[in-house]
């Protein structure tokens, strides 16, 4: 797995994305649809970087992707201007989509790498943000 290449610009694990890994599984492709209200046949991402930051089953335009282009950088975190208001955190549908752990990813990939935050911190990451408790 080519985890550069796997993971968005703004730090968000394309290859542990529901989106992502429904396009083989029948089963997780009709949950995904009936969850976004989207066709099936829709829920088909190759990932962030293929599809230059136009996630199909989000409508909103990403506003990430383009910015890391101008800037010539593989991740937010390699940007200048890191952390910008392009990364901000929103409760809107944070139940669904895991955008507010992007900062927190970024600052492992920063510290770790990408090859080394995916194959140990990414799946975690993930669990923690939707399935844990939280801590003070």
């Amino acid at each position: 797995m080519d985890y550069e290449h796997m993971t968005a610009p703004c730090g968000l694990a394309c290859f542990n994305c529901v989106v992502y890994l429904a396009k083989d599984n029948p089963e997780l492709r009709t949950l995904v649809s009936k969850q976004f209200g989207i066709p099936p046949e829709e829920v088909n991402c190759p990932g962030c970087r293929e599809v230059k930051g136009k996630c199909p089953v989000i409508p909103a335009e990403c506003s990430v992707y383009p910015c890391a282009e101008k800037h010539a950088v593989k991740f937010c975190c390699d940007c200048p201007d890191f952390p910008c208001d392009n990364l901000h955190p929103y409760a809107d549908q944070a139940d669904k989509l895991p955008h507010n752990t992007k900062l927190y990813n970024l600052c492992l990939i920063k510290k770790l790498g990408v090859g080394e935050w995916a194959k140990t911190k990414a799946a975690q990451v993930k669990k923690t943000y939707f399935q844990d408790k939280w801590k003070l």
